[in-house]
């Protein structure tokens, strides 16, 4: 009877351990190169370096681990992450949308300047459209699409020299040098009647001191970040809408990770995306008062002069949406599916319907 109940515990034992070893996680062991966003900006101190070099090893044991470097770190623009993602010079980038566009207008289509002017709208926008961005991500540059976000309202920041002006009309701003960084915010500066100059972000302040660029346009605490308020004078709060980023992961490295990894990967990855559309919604107002008049909880006022547009210039950018920049783009697409597909997912969420 000793003996009986000896041998019914070793198979319980044997039992349990065999349940407990198929029910533990198959991690792999690997370390992935990763291409975040710009080393000086939030998003990569306080969410993209963190993910991969924190959260992700820790909740995979140390079984995945990254090499985890920033734009700034590279000495990379940002122009060039998804070649390097297509050929698998790196596992994982952080991409601006319209950064990477070159092989791909309808990744242009989720940000045209002009279309939208709060982020609620723009997140339902971003999301009636994330099938064609992952077709698109997937078919021109061998990439998995994990997060997608939004940077801060894009706005304008002009030196004008006097600060004494406290109104200015876009009518002004003819003639002007001013910094984009994509073809639709090339449109829109055209269609004001400046002159569009595409300047990687990191060189946008040595720009402006130089006066290779009148004035820039970036997000509202990128443009904080990078202490653009050192070196311009106005910020002229006409929303041109906010910029589509996303996390893509390349094929073949996706499906050469195991099922588990996958799963864990996809799970994380929800709770990034939703970590960045938070922190854009709680500090838009705190980088507007920031590059203003404070108060600034994030340290030095940059004591620039508030613009707030006209009924007429408002009136005026969504005409030069109608005329400029939404023709343009839909000419730049160039077939009746890519119209058809915009006009049935963002066109319908903004109210909007393009035509080739």
């Amino acid at each position: 009877m000793k003996l009986k109940s000896i041998l019914i515990g070793a198979v319980a034992a044997a039992l349990a351990m065999t349940a407990g070893t198929s029910m533990a996680a198959d991690y792999g062991k690997q370390e992935l190169t990763v291409i975040g966003s710009w080393g000086f900006l939030d998003h990569w101190k306080e969410r993209e370096g963190p993910f991969w070099t924190e959260q992700i090893p820790e909740a995979t044991g140390g079984a995945i681990t990254a090499n985890a470097k920033s734009l700034t770190e590279l000495g990379a623009s940002g122009f060039e992450v998804m070649r390097m993602l297509q050929v698998g010079a790196a596992d994982v980038v952080y991409a601006v949308a319209t950064y990477v566009s070159q092989d791909s207008p309808e990744l242009e289509g989720a940000d045209l300047p002009g279309l939208v002017s709060d982020l609620a709208t723009y997140r339902k926008v971003i999301e009636s459209y994330r099938s064609i961005i992952e077709r698109e991500i997937n078919d021109k540059y061998n990439g998995k699409l994990m997060v997608i976000y939004a940077w801060p309202s894009q706005e304008m920041w002009c030196n004008l020299g006097d600060r004494s002006k406290k109104e200015v009309m876009l009518s002004e701003l003819e003639g002007k040098k001013i910094r984009t960084y994509s073809v639709p915010l090339g449109d829109f500066i055209e269609g004001i009647g400046g002159t569009a100059v595409t300047i990687a972000f990191g060189e946008v302040v040595p720009s402006l001191q130089r006066g290779v660029a009148d004035c820039g346009i970036t997000g509202t605490l990128p443009a904080y970040n990078a202490k653009w308020w050192q070196v311009v004078t106005h910020n002229i709060q006409v929303k041109l809408g906010y910029a589509a980023s996303f996390m893509a992961i390349n094929n073949d490295t996706w499906n050469g990770l195991t099922p588990d990894t996958q799963a864990l990967l996809l799970e994380q990855a929800a709770r990034h995306e939703e970590d960045f559309w938070t922190a854009t919604a709680n500090m838009e107002d705190v980088a507007l008062r920031c590059n203003t008049d404070g108060p600034c909880e994030l340290g030095q006022t940059g004591n620039m002069v508030p613009v707030v547009p006209s009924a007429e210039d408002q009136a005026r950018v969504k005409q030069i949406f109608n005329e400029v920049v939404g023709a343009r783009w839909a000419k730049r697409c160039g077939t009746q599916k890519c119209i058809d597909e915009w006009n049935a997912t963002i066109g319908k969420v903004a109210g909007v319907e393009l035509s080739l």
